[in-house]
């Protein structure tokens, strides 16, 4: 064997072979390596890299396909000629490659070509379990295989293929070994795989055996023990399956079962053996009920095939795990999201009938604060305790799931799954590790109809119903209704039209004067967004401004009217309009922005505008929402020079602590408490307004003024300025500088 020497482990590109050359390698002895990548670019460079590699005095051969396809084609024909196969894991779909070995190995039982993977999607695949389960010689990815690398994985891989070679030549009885492995290597579950080990046993050394395969359950069963189980039987011993190895009325069998996985070793008597197994994830015994010793060349035999039933034992494993990790939640045990779709499809085929059944998914409040606060193991065993609670609460009388990491999916008669029953499993708190923690949660509730609905549709309807009671101030569930589907899309058909008419700069936005209540002079304005229609009406702010902050679209709507409102006001002040200010409502989702601060400042700045010829608006709700974001984002722009008024003072729920906090100019009275203005009564929330803004230092300003009864109320009490309908309506910027030219005049 010989290779030639490098200097680095980089690929060597050298000349590509002509297909006549290629021919005459062929037909003087070669190792077929068969090329498998959807990637042109591999192949050259595998091609290139290794064109002068020669193993025990042949050169390699190289075939290549681009898909899993072609590859099972070519090895189908080729069979065991071929040496060795370059796979890659991902192509036509993301297990082509796994699915390539695992037929080849399990269908068309072709096992001698030695398999080295390779894919450049690090982790997709656990790297051990594909190794020892689809018998693969490496596994790596594709950054790793440099010139060298890949020269000694192909060296010692075609050693392993000669000694295969070598070995299914020399012995006539690895055929059967080889048969029988391949067999076991087709049982996706442990009983069954169990009593084909004592089958293929009796078939290899030509005897009728009965027997019993026997493990601890800790390393091969879901049970909590460390007893000695039987796995799987054969013969009279059948009925003993799953159940401990001393409930089985045969003292020999205990006794001997019980030394070999003790003394860890084979045991053979003349009327009975007893086999060890060992791999790295368990140790088991098989107990073979024969008539007489074994001989020596079949415990040879016994010898190579117990090593391929490890593998198989593996095999079967990773079987379970594949089926676990794509249908359980790891943590729980519990069905996963995709076979709780898979649960819904099938009860909504098979329970058309039925209107008594009902879907619930169950949302733990707040528990990111757990992961947060006490750490993850305290959210897992949160999630295993709140787990435990529905088992033992409801038994097998409804499916249950964990759909999401705080989300728990319920299927069953509505007897068992209302919001009372639900709802009393939360009243005792939970056991977490040393914690013990009061949860709520919210539900959402589907009843299944006659319709054949879908699985992937029940669970969207539920979800709708479970964001809607998250929302719900008053219940923490709700049932889905049709109408709430409808509101959904209707609100996403909305969002999508905002996006595309701010996109086509067909917002507008319109100004509204305020006056000093004294003069009636216009001491400025408030900019007001509009969406108008294409029916040429107007999409009110009370529906629009909640999607686009629903949707993030406010952070850059908000960015263009700061900035059209300045483009505009340094117009005004450009036509003579100066010492005017401009009001500018200001959202949560903006303060959240960490550009919101210089992004206003630089704005202002670039617009050549004084900065207290600004003033920025927030309502109640926004200061109560996140108070800390608010205050500290408002102080740093007050420094700035921007003035501050606080929007619909009084109609939410103030906190008077976050109010004095808050670096505010103004306040600025609700329209609902100047209606309630009336002749011959006192408007007590109006008046206390007023006060407390010069108690405060502030100025204050009444809104939708509509009345001159109700402005001479508000200038009585001591208001400083107004705006409403009395003195103007709100208007497009043309109209403004005609308004504004008539007052002057």
């Amino acid at each position: 064997m010989s290779s030639n020497n490098y200097d680095n482990d980089e690929l060597i590109f050298l000349p590509e072979e002509s297909q006549s050359e290629t021919e005459t390698a062929c037909s003087q002895g070669v190792w077929n390596v068969l090329v498998v990548d959807d990637d042109e670019e591999i192949h050259s460079v595998t091609r290139l890299a290794l064109s002068d590699l020669i193993v025990a005095d042949k050169r390699l051969h190289f075939i290549h396909v681009h898909s899993g396809a072609e590859a099972l084609n070519v090895i189908e024909k080729m069979n065991s000629s071929i040496a060795i196969i370059l796979l890659d894991v991902v192509m036509e779909t993301d297990d082509a490659g796994l699915m390539v070995a695992r037929t080849m190995r399990e269908e068309l039982n072709i096992l001698e070509p030695r398999i080295i993977l390779r894919t450049g999607q690090p982790g997709y695949a656990p790297e051990e379990q594909v190794i020892k389960d689809y018998d693969i010689n490496d596994y790596k990815t594709k950054t790793e295989l440099t010139r060298g690398k890949l020269v000694t994985t192909i060296i010692a891989s075609i050693r392993s293929y000669q000694q295969i070679l070598s070995i299914n030549q020399s012995r006539i009885g690895l055929q059967k070994i080889i048969a029988s492995a391949a067999n076991l290597m087709e049982e996706h579950s442990v009983k069954n795989f169990c009593e084909g080990v004592v089958t293929q046993i009796s078939s290899l050394i030509g005897l009728e055996a009965g027997g019993v395969v026997c493990a601890k359950a800790g390393s091969v069963l879901d049970i909590d023990d460390d007893e000695v189980y039987v796995l799987g039987a054969a013969g009279e011993f059948a009925v003993y399956i799953n159940k401990k190895l001393e409930n089985l009325h045969n003292v020999k069998i205990v006794k001997f079962v019980n030394s070999c996985l003790k003394l860890k070793q084979h045991i053979f008597e003349s009327e009975f053996t007893v086999l060890y197994l060992k791999s790295s994830d368990y140790e088991a015994a098989v107990y073979l009920q024969i008539g007489n010793k074994i001989s020596e060349i079949d415990k040879q035999l016994l010898e190579v095939f117990l090593s391929s039933v490890s593998v198989g034992y593996e095999n079967v494993n990773l079987f379970h795990q594949l089926r676990t990790a794509a249908f359980r939640d790891w943590l729980t045990k519990l069905p996963n999201r995709s076979e709780f779709i898979n649960m819904l499809d099938e009860t909504s085929k098979v329970n058309l009938q039925n209107k008594d059944l009902v879907v619930a998914l169950v949302d733990i409040n707040h528990f990111a604060d757990i992961n947060d606060g006490l750490g993850q193991d305290a959210g897992n065993s949160t999630l295993l305790a709140v787990t435990k609670r529905l088992e033992n609460t409801f038994e097998d009388k409804i499916s249950m799931a964990r759909i999401g990491a705080d989300i728990f999916g319920l299927i069953g008669s509505e007897t068992y799954i209302n919001p009372e029953t639900i709802n009393q499993l939360f009243v005792m708190p939970f056991k977490a590790g040393e914690h013990t923690l009061p949860l709520t949660a919210s539900f959402g509730f589907s009843r299944l109809n006659s319709k054949n609905q879908s699985g992937i549709e029940i669970l969207k309807q539920s979800n709708i119903a479970l964001n809607r009671a998250k929302k719900n101030l008053k219940t923490n569930f709700e049932y889905y209704e049709p109408e709430m589907e409808q509101e959904t899309t209707w609100r996403l058909e909305m969002i999508r039209k905002l996006a595309i008419d701010f996109e086509s700069r067909k917002l507008q936005l319109w100004y509204q004067p305020q006056v000093d209540l004294v003069t009636e002079q216009i001491v400025g304005m408030e900019a007001l967004l509009r969406w108008p229609t294409e029916d040429g009406g107007f999409v009110s702010p009370a529906v629009f401004v909640p999607l686009a902050e629903y949707s993030g679209l406010i952070i850059d709507i908000g960015a263009w009217v700061i900035e059209e409102s300045c483009k505009k006001l340094a117009e005004l002040n450009q036509q003579g309009f100066s010492g005017l200010r401009m009001a500018i409502n200001i959202s949560m989702p903006q303060f959240r922005d960490p550009n919101f601060i210089e992004s206003v400042k630089n704005i202002i700045t670039d617009n050549g505008i004084e900065p207290d010829r600004i003033e920025l608006e927030i309502t109640e709700s926004v200061v109560m929402d996140e108070p800390q974001i608010v205050v500290e984002a408002l102080q740093e722009l007050k420094s700035f020079g921007v003035k501050v008024a606080i929007d619909d003072f009084g109609t939410g729920f103030s906190s008077m602590s976050y109010l004095q906090k808050l670096p505010l100019d103004r306040l600025k009275v609700d329209r609902s408490f100047v209606n309630e203005i009336t002749p011959g009564k006192s408007a007590f929330i109006v008046e206390t307004i007023v006060t407390l803004g010069n108690k405060l230092g502030l100025s204050t300003i009444a809104e939708g003024v509509e009345k001159r009864e109700q402005a001479s109320y508000m200038l009585k009490l001591g208001c400083d300025e107004a705006q409403g309908y009395l003195f103007a309506k709100p208007m497009p910027f043309e109209q403004l500088l005609e308004f504004l030219s008539e007052q002057t005049n």
